[in-house]
């Protein structure tokens, strides 16, 4: 994990590198917390297609750029689409994240969510996909939906109530409230909370301790875990998709106009959402 990133072939929004069995994928928006555009969705989603099929890879990480995991979904790029109520932005990226959310739990390789910072709405949800997560101390986690009228995605709605039971999951989606890494550990949502400094360390010690084991065993196991869930999952995912885009057309209008009234300005919309977001999830 230590080799240079060098820009992945999907394009510099996710950046890539490989090095004795560990594929390591760094999502390279910073300066937008790495919030998911379509370009950003459609690269992981080809990134992990690709490398589940190669044999070569034994173990994944997935980590952010920065000092965000994943603020979710690009909302100045949705807001795109609110100025003709047109799905376009939307819709390709709830079903790349569905594609990828279902290669991270049925590719043969076990997949490690580094969490280095913020991981809200769909950023939250792919680190919840993985099989093993490890928290920085400054990391954060929430399910930021309900702040502003939207469904949750990529996985949300199966993995939490999964995680955490359904009663606390239910607390967690209603509220949006963030939570931080001590907080996300008592709760069973990470495996391990480390100092920040630490972070990289840690994460490639556990990674490499699986590559450096049983491969047939251990790819063995993650189907035993796993393989079962697979079209449950994908129902769950399909249904967050309809609901997500009958949110975005029914009820974000309606709590942009009442909470920043210019917000459906032509020019302003996107980052008036963009930076009312960061404010939520920092």
């Amino acid at each position: 994990m230590s080799n240079t990133p060098q820009p992945a072939q999907a394009g510099p929004v996710l950046l890539e590198r490989k090095h004795e069995g560990i594929a390591a994928l760094v999502m390279n928006r910073p300066d937008r917390l790495n919030a998911l555009n379509n370009e950003l969705a459609s690269a992981l989603n080809e990134a992990l297609a690709r490398i589940a099929e190669d044999d070569s890879v034994r173990v994944v990480v997935i980590t952010g750029a920065g000092r965000a995991f994943c603020a979710g979904g690009d909302l100045a790029a949705m807001a795109k689409g609110h100025q003709t109520g047109a799905t376009q932005e939307l819709e390709p990226l709830l079903r790349a994240g569905m594609q990828m959310v279902l290669t991270m739990r049925t590719m043969p390789q076990p997949v490690i969510a580094a969490v280095n910072g913020a991981a809200a709405g769909a950023g939250m949800n792919i680190a919840l996909a993985a099989d093993i997560r490890v928290a920085a101390e400054e990391a954060t986690f929430g399910q930021n939906f309900a702040k502003v009228g939207l469904f949750p995605d990529y996985g949300g709605t199966y993995f939490l109530p999964q995680l955490v039971g359904p009663s606390k999951a239910a607390e967690l989606f209603y509220t949006g409230d963030m939570i931080d890494a001590k907080t996300a550990l008592a709760l069973g949502l990470v495996n391990q909370v480390v100092p920040a400094a630490q972070l990289e360390a840690t994460v490639k010690t556990l990674a490499q301790k699986i590559a450096h084991g049983p491969s047939l065993a251990i790819r063995a196991v993650k189907r035993a875990l796993f393989a079962s869930e697979e079209k449950e999952l994908a129902q769950v995912l399909d249904n967050e998709v309809r609901e997500q885009i009958r949110c975005y057309l029914t009820f974000l209008v309606k709590v942009l106009r009442r909470s920043w009234p210019l917000a459906t300005k032509r020019f302003s919309c996107g980052s008036k959402i963009a930076e009312a977001y960061r404010k939520i999830i920092t």
